[in-house]
């Protein structure tokens, strides 16, 4: 979730303190002053905007909300937690944290990236966009009363980028530092040819209180709840099972038109269970009260309980505008027996997409083949000029293929086992230098040919079923290797895996954002999103183009070029997508129609709200 926005253009004196005492160039005393940020520069929203077009403003507060987790970031699991420090890499931090930190702005959702000021109420920028100076609002406070200011901030972002979670320095890469000129005044500076969207990154980051971090490591887990700012703070809990939230009745930001209409529930509670099925059968019986279904099996066949039949529980299918990333088993290409693309890429064509979607899931789900999946930014055909241009420095160190029709995944026959791509895959693991010896696949240092698919959920297993079956058909000796949540975390920071499943989320602007799933450096860096290892020049060297760019239009070439090479390297079995959230709710509440364009998920329960009527008749139908 994420907080809301903002919108008055008010003054940023800094009093008789001088821009240089701080080190602030001359320049950000002539910056431009803005109620809010856009990469591009567009807003939707004027300054005296009063709320957004998205949400109900008179929707009416109180009642409770229950779910289980969908997303996840940072050191969060879906099946548990132990911490409620969720920035750092150790623990397993509590989902729903980001609810009690303000921030200085927040994204708008029916726009690609545009944010406005929560804890800021305006943002003046110098003119090479190196310095940008935050005005903080003086009703700003932390939950115990005391006041929020330009210190706290400065201690956050300066805190993140040295003890943060490595994917938040990653991010913060090009931050140089943070520094409060007085109360009212933060100003955060970036290095030269930073990032174009690590601005927006930093405004959106927790803010935290730096008097109570005097007395508290910030780098350790704890389940003592820090103290907060936002819309909500931390209730009742037990540690690995569930957590609440509880609403700030008097919180300092209720009645700024960037939160008219969001934060309705008194009371948000996230439920964690280990197994999906046992998830299911905790929300028919009305464990918790919300669910987005992810598992097509389930909501093809077990949605007919009696709550379903007489209308307790209702469906519903909302669309979703959103980039859906790309999702798939990624290889660990560190590993030797898996550096080579052709390897690879045989592994590739030993899964039946066809057959797993009409068996498995029902047909619900349209096959992935590109990390940014549902959107423009998808390579297709050959490479535009404007792609080629970006291309052809690296002709020779790439791929021939980079230059002609990008790679997509085999279409199978549907029957599991299409004999002619297991030929294909056959012949590529022979090119690659692994003969069969006694109907082993045997590698180049004479032993087996084996891969351990780490997973944390039983409920993938029935996908990886007939994928081993076909590695086994070609020599390959494939297994399932079932862990717990914190040992699957643990191994997959540590990049102790054959293949694994990840889903790269993409927004609909990417830029620095492109680094923790790509880059050279997140390869090497423990808790890094590049499961896969990639570590390519040429990929390094787009990212920074998609990063620099000036224009949306500049920005869809740069990903498309960078989604070819990318393909090209096989450094994933892609999986699928469905552009539509599948959601079940216990009839106790009211929504907009539709989720925001680019909100991450449905709106829930951020923009949702408590019916009183509905409630009502729910008592009588005990």
């Amino acid at each position: 979730m994420a907080l809301f926005n903002r919108r008055h253009v008010l003054g940023l004196g800094v009093g008789a303190l001088s821009a240089a005492q701080f080190g602030l160039s001359a320049a950000a005393e002539d910056g431009a002053e803005t109620h809010g940020l856009s990469v591009f520069g567009d807003l939707k929203y004027p300054a005296d905007f009063h709320h957004f077009d998205y949400v109900n403003p008179a929707a009416p507060k109180g009642g409770a909300f229950s779910l289980i987790p969908s997303v996840r970031a940072y050191n969060q699991s879906f099946q548990t937690f132990n911490s409620f420090n969720a920035y750092i890499l150790k623990g397993e931090g509590a989902q729903g944290m980001d609810m009690t930190f303000a921030s200085l702005m927040v994204r708008a959702n029916d726009e690609p990236d545009a944010m406005y000021g929560l804890a800021a109420k305006s943002v003046r920028i110098s003119p090479d966009k190196l310095t940008y100076r935050f005005s903080m609002r003086p009703e700003a406070r932390f939950h115990d009363g005391s006041k929020l200011t330009a210190h706290d901030v400065a201690f956050s972002i300066n805190t993140l980028k040295e003890k943060g979670h490595p994917l938040i320095l990653v991010q913060l890469r090009d931050l140089v530092k943070a520094e409060a000129l007085d109360d009212a005044t933060v100003a955060v500076m970036f290095a030269p040819n930073r990032a174009r969207d690590v601005p927006l990154y930093v405004a959106g980051l927790p803010i935290f209180s730096k008097a109570y971090y005097a007395t508290r490591p910030f780098d350790e887990s704890t389940l003592d709840a820090p103290l907060g700012s936002g819309p909500y703070k931390v209730g009742r809990f037990e540690a690995n099972r569930y957590v609440e939230y509880d609403r700030v009745k008097d919180w300092w930001a209720a009645d700024l038109p960037v939160c008219r209409g969001n934060f309705n529930f008194d009371t948000v509670r996230y439920e964690f269970y280990r197994d999906r099925d046992v998830a299911f059968e905790g929300f028919s019986g009305r464990s918790y009260l919300y669910r987005e279904e992810f598992t097509a099996r389930i909501w093809a066949t077990r949605y007919d309980f009696p709550a379903i039949k007489d209308g307790r529980v209702k469906r519903e299918t909302l669309p979703d505008e959103t980039p859906s990333g790309g999702q798939g088993w990624f290889f660990n290409t560190r590993r030797d027996k898996l550096k080579d693309p052709r390897v690879r890429e045989a592994v590739n064509y030993a899964f039946d997409f066809e057959w797993t979607n009409k068996t498995v899931m029902y047909g619900a789900y349209a096959r992935t083949c590109s990390p940014f999946q549902n959107s423009d930014m998808v390579a297709t055909g050959l490479p535009s000029p404007e792609e080629l241009k970006l291309l052809e420095p690296f002709r020779g160190q790439v791929p021939d293929e980079v230059f002609g029709q990008p790679f997509v995944p085999p279409v199978s026959d549907g029957s599991g086992q299409d004999r002619a791509l297991l030929r294909k895959a056959q012949q590529l693991l022979q090119e690659a230098g692994l003969p069969v010896k006694d109907g082993k696949r045997m590698l180049p240092n004479g032993e087996v040919f084996t891969i351990e698919f780490l997973l944390d959920e039983v409920s993938f297993q029935p996908h990886h079923a007939t994928f081993i079956k076909n590695l086994a058909q070609l020599g390959i000796d494939a297994a399932i290797r079932m862990i717990d949540a914190v040992q699957y975390r643990a191994r997959v920071e540590s990049f102790d895996f054959d293949i694994t499943t990840q889903r790269l989320s993409m927004s609909a602007t990417p830029g620095d954002s492109l680094r923790p799933y790509f880059s050279s450096q997140a390869a090497s860096t423990k808790g890094s999103y590049n499961l896969a290892g990639v570590a390519s020049p040429a990929i390094d060297a787009l990212i920074e183009k998609a990063i620099g760019a000036e224009t949306r239009n500049d920005l869809t070439n740069a990903c498309r070029a960078l989604d070819r090479v990318f393909r090209a390297g096989r450094y994933w079995v892609p999986q699928w997508f469905r552009s539509s959230h599948p959601i079940a709710y216990w009839d106790l509440f009211a929504h907009p129609p539709k989720p925001a364009r680019y909100a991450q998920g449905t709106g829930a329960p951020d923009n949702w709200w408590a019916d009183p009527a509905k409630a009502a008749k729910s008592e009588q139908a005990k």
